[in-house]
């Protein structure tokens, strides 16, 4: 008899899969923010598999939401390559440190911990303040020049930050990224910080995630289960976007955020 317990087993992740999709279709945020505190707190995973896992998972998704928005013209790539020239070498000196450096297992999992729950709220705070931030840049002008020297090095700093950031904790490359750069650069208009923001996503969260894989930080079963309920779960809350309120829908989204990193700290 066909034992399908196993199959049986994962369901539960298909449904977080499909949730965390949902809110990320319906806000446009959340994703990153949402799965990997909920695979520690919800289900028991591992921080270090959790986080892996997560970032497979997150350039898996990202990688199409990046393709259409290259498609449709909305990424900025001397910004991304700039944010790129900081996040990349940040992700890669942090997965050689955890790679080469004999790290106790425990202290890891405690440093993965308290790094979500440092970017959970500051993600709750920017989900808030993404509408506000493009709003103002919904028929901004951009002017090539207007990436500085100065400007172009405070965008590398942020992405090191953001690379180190993402690659301990899987969070920080949405909402995080997004706010930031508009307050970079006031006169990008918000596709494009947010095409740009996501292009970027794409490299660091595949970089990161490869990093964890060759560290045996991903679970393919995991993954697996959460790409099949996410991919229906993005496609139905795109469609019912714009149906629920927005004003109230990332209030919610935050309160879950901040609860999360209550959680995690309080196990």
């Amino acid at each position: 008899m066909l034992d399908l317990s196993g199959v049986v087993a994962l369901l539960p992740l298909v449904g977080a899969g499909f949730g965390v999709g949902f809110l990320v279709g319906l806000t446009g945020v959340g994703g990153g923010a949402l799965m990997t505190p909920l695979l520690i707190s919800s289900f028991g995973v591992p921080p270090t598999i959790a986080v892996g896992t997560d970032l497979l998972y997150a350039a898996a998704t990202k990688t199409v939401g990046g393709w259409r928005h290259h498609v449709q013209e909305n990424v900025d790539w001397p910004i991304v390559l700039q944010l790129a020239a900081g996040s990349l070498p940040a992700a890669i000196i942090l997965l050689a440190v955890i790679a080469y450096v004999p790290l106790d297992t425990e202290a890891m999992a405690s440093w993965i911990r308290y790094g979500l729950a440092f970017a959970l709220p500051v993600s709750a705070l920017a989900i808030v303040l993404y509408p506000i931030m493009m709003k103002s840049h919904a028929n901004g002008n951009w002017d090539p020049n207007e990436v500085t020297p100065r400007r172009a090095g405070v965008t590398v700093l942020f992405g090191a930050a953001l690379g180190f950031l993402v690659t301990l904790t899987s969070v920080g490359a949405g909402a995080i990224g997004v706010v930031v750069l508009a307050l970079l650069f006031p006169a990008l208009p918000a596709k494009r910080i947010v095409g740009s923001d996501i292009a970027h996503a794409v490299p660091l969260t595949l970089v990161a995630g490869a990093g964890h894989l060759g560290l045996g930080h991903v679970d393919f079963g995991i993954l697996a289960a959460l790409l099949i309920g996410s991919i229906p779960g993005i496609l139905l809350g795109t469609r019912l976007a714009g149906v629920a309120p927005d004003w109230l829908l990332r209030p919610l989204l935050a309160v879950t955020l901040c609860y999360a990193a209550y959680a995690l700290l309080s196990k």
